[in-house]
């Protein structure tokens, strides 16, 4: 398993030697951006994926999630790696960030609810709601939560 692996499936970094992606490292400026929230009981249990064209954002939220109760069982930086390991995975959430590069994180959302229809898509961004207009509609995402308010409470909050 190559490093770069590892990290996005939570496995051992092979740079830090550590378990977990190293994501501690990584905290510096893109930890500013996540909200922290207050751990989800031991009964609340998901399986979370997470999307997202920024590795650094990728291993503080995995970081973040992780100590509040969610288990992190991937994470992918583009719309063909998200499908693959949604399909193969089988999360009950994935967290698609709108924009992923020059890629379309609500085309994403489409193709995911087809390829993977058990898996709840929650959308994020550092944009805010207001600034999304009509893409929420478009996307059959349960709903959004800016990157500044990402935690476990608030993901079992938007899947009810």
């Amino acid at each position: 398993m190559s490093g770069e692996s590892a990290a996005r499936t939570g496995g051992p970094d092979l740079e830090s030697g550590s378990e977990g992606g190293g994501a501690r490292s990584h905290l510096g400026s893109s930890a500013s951006c996540i909200a922290a929230a207050p751990a989800l009981g031991k009964n609340a249990y998901l399986r979370c994926l997470i999307v997202d064209d920024s590795e650094d954002f990728l291993a503080s939220a995995s970081s973040l999630l992780e100590s509040q109760g969610l288990e992190i069982v991937a994470r992918a930086s583009s719309r063909a790696e998200a499908l693959d390991l949604a399909e193969t995975l089988e999360p009950d959430v994935a967290l698609i960030d709108i924009v992923l590069g020059d890629e379309d994180g609500i085309a994403l959302t489409r193709q995911l609810a087809e390829r993977a229809p058990a898996t709840r898509i929650i959308l994020i961004s550092s944009y805010a709601l207001d600034d999304l207009g009509e893409l929420m509609t478009e996307s059959p995402a349960v709903g959004f939560l800016p990157k500044s308010a990402l935690g476990a409470t608030a993901i079992a909050r938007l899947l009810g």
